[in-house]
């Protein structure tokens, strides 16, 4: 038997190459093989013999060549290596086996006949919204090779690792796992089993394990070739499987975070001139600067940005600047090769490379170390990125938007910020105005976080009592909008049982003492007047000490600052002191 090629996978299915000389595989008319797919390369890859062996090279190429799911710059090939090529899935064989021991011819119109089957199968499936599907798939899979195969019995397990796919198949099985998860397509003719990997998202994730006939195992070779080829298009299926059922959770997830049209909830002045800008902005593919500070929306704002332009189908990436160390922030950014650092075992796409073709919202922009700083204004500038450890560049085609909660005209001038940078971003600035900026809000805001609130917690609630209300219109908001979400949230959870309302007793605490009530509610007026006229006489009697105050009050001294600064107690305990003093 020769050494060849065997396309198993891809538009030409079927067609098997000698490997009697070197092996060109692209898009270039002169290729051995040749691939019409606009993501394979000119010279995409090549095979060379040397001595008794053949080594694989990747003729530096954006998308890759992928031997058994690994991105491989140049690799030995071993006998049944599957080759990934865009769609194309190939596989090598060394022809190394003896004349007594060559398999009989795979039968390829059967297996392309269940390869179609399969094919449509897996599309069917992933336009579906049944569940169930990796079930159905399991028993399509192994209907499909009892069909092309003498089986008496098989199983196939998805698991991230060795022991979490042995626990899925009986014991006579475990040897085989194990094999498989060790050394890839095994042949054991003496047990009668054959087994292959399974991949998805070029990672081990699964095997394919059969047990044949005694009269059949003299084929099985031949047996292991139909498995390999079905093994490649069932990853496809679990891979497609795999995607919806993450669009699903990225669909929930947004449905949950974004309201109808914007999500920006408000009709104060404030809100209506900043839709009027992000309706004029939105449809322009120009670099947008969002200021304000924690907690007013800012995220909101720029999934808006993107929701109304032409990017709205592709994908929207958020990167939250302060959240990477200085260290891991560029491969965090721009991604890595395959041996970059300690650690990078294989190749990872950056957040700008996920977003091609859509938007990437840095957050938190503020907090960009200024020595990667001129990596970024390099990207801005020339569209092109370079991933860790790598020399290739790549073209980028993405919006960038960004925000941040500090002033950076106060960083430029003190060197902590590229001014170059700066306008780079700022191209256009929207602001995102404070809660306290805009009270005529807050209602309507404490009422969409109610009914948003309600629904999880499963809990039916009316409304907001005026009172209640009133104390929230009247409080600072220094947390702005998220702060409203989360007390509107912990009033829910809170009341939950004691009234269909949201009571003034639901609000917090420090809300409470901080704002000034109104509305005749007379007995929470009463209760912050006699907290105040307790600390302050506390401190006279601790002649200054909030430790010595705490201790005959009966609390933490860390509490009793915070109610005094809840309660704006400072002044009026540093008159009280002065006032006793002078008697």
């Amino acid at each position: 038997m020769n050494p060849e090629l065997i396309v198993v996978n891809g538009p030409l299915a079927g067609k098997r190459c000698a490997l009697e000389s070197d092996i060109l595989v692209g898009r270039a008319p002169n290729a051995q093989i040749v691939l019409s797919d606009p993501e394979v390369g000119w010279r995409h890859c090549q095979i060379r013999r040397q001595g008794d062996r053949f080594v694989l090279t990747d003729l530096r190429t954006a998308t890759g060549t992928y031997v058994n799911g690994m991105r491989s710059a140049e690799r030995w090939l071993e006998d049944r290596d599957q080759i990934g090529i865009a769609k194309t899935v190939l596989m090598f064989r060394s022809g190394q086996g003896t004349a007594e021991e060559a398999p009989a011819p795979v039968e390829t119109k059967p297996v392309l006949l269940a390869a179609c089957s399969l094919v449509f199968m897996f599309r069917a499936l992933a336009g579906s919204a049944s569940e169930g599907q990796t079930s159905l798939l399991r028993e399509q899979i192994l209907r499909v090779i009892g069909d092309l195969v003498p089986m008496e019995e098989g199983v196939v397990v998805l698991g991230a690792n060795e022991a979490e796919l042995a626990r899925q198949v009986p014991a006579k099985f475990v040897p085989a796992v194990a094999a498989v998860c060790e050394h890839g397509a095994i042949e054991d003719r003496q047990a009668g089993v054959v087994g292959v990997p399974l991949y998805i998202q070029g990672l081990l994730s699964g095997a394919i394990i059969v047990r044949i006939s005694p009269e059949a195992s003299f084929r099985a070779d031949n047996h292991l070739d139909i498995l390999t080829a079905i093994a490649s298009l069932a990853s496809i299926g679990f891979e497609a499987n795999q995607e919806v059922e993450t669009l699903k959770a990225e669909k929930a997830l947004l449905e949950e975070q974004i309201a109808v049209n914007t999500g920006i909830v408000g009709e104060s002045p404030a809100i209506r001139k900043l839709l009027g800008s992000l309706e004029r902005v939105a449809p322009h593919d120009t670099r947008v600067l969002i200021t304000g500070e924690s907690g007013t929306g800012k995220e909101l704002i720029a999934r808006a940005l993107h929701q109304k332009s032409p990017r709205r189908d592709r994908p929207f990436i958020a990167v939250n600047c302060a959240a990477f160390s200085e260290t891991l922030f560029e491969s965090e950014l721009f991604g890595h090769e395959k041996g970059a650092f300690t650690g990078a075992v294989s190749l990872k796409q950056g957040r700008f490379e996920i977003a091609q073709g859509g938007t990437i919202f840095l957050d938190e922009i503020g907090e960009l170390p200024l020595s990667l700083q001129p990596k970024l204004l390099r990207v801005l500038e020339e569209r092109v990125f370079e991933r860790v450890g790598g020399t290739q560049p790549h073209p980028l085609d993405v919006r960038v938007i960004s925000a941040t909660n500090r002033d950076l005209s106060t960083d430029l001038r003190e060197g902590k910020f590229r001014r170059d940078l700066y306008h780079r971003l700022n191209a256009v600035m929207l602001e995102s105005p404070p809660l306290r900026d805009r009270r005529d809000d807050i209602p309507l805001l404490a009422r969409y976080f109610l009914r948003r609130s309600a629904e999880r917690c499963k809990r039916h609630v009316s409304g907001i009592t005026p009172e209640a209300e009133d104390a929230l219109k009247q409080y600072e908001w220094p947390g702005n909008v998220r702060e409203l979400e989360n007390v509107i949230e912990r009033a829910v959870v809170m009341g939950e049982g004691i009234s269909e309302w949201v009571l003034l007793e639901d609000l917090p605490e420090s809300l409470l003492e901080s704002a000034p009530i109104e509305s005749g509610a007379k007995y929470h007026n009463d209760v912050s007047q006699a907290k105040r006229e307790a600390i302050l006489n506390a401190y006279v009697q601790g002649h200054g000490d909030y430790k010595q105050a705490a201790h005959l009050l009966g609390l933490h001294p860390n509490y009793l600052l915070r109610l005094v600064r809840n309660l704006g107690l400072r002044e009026e305990i540093n008159r009280t002191l002065s006032k006793a003093a002078g008697r």
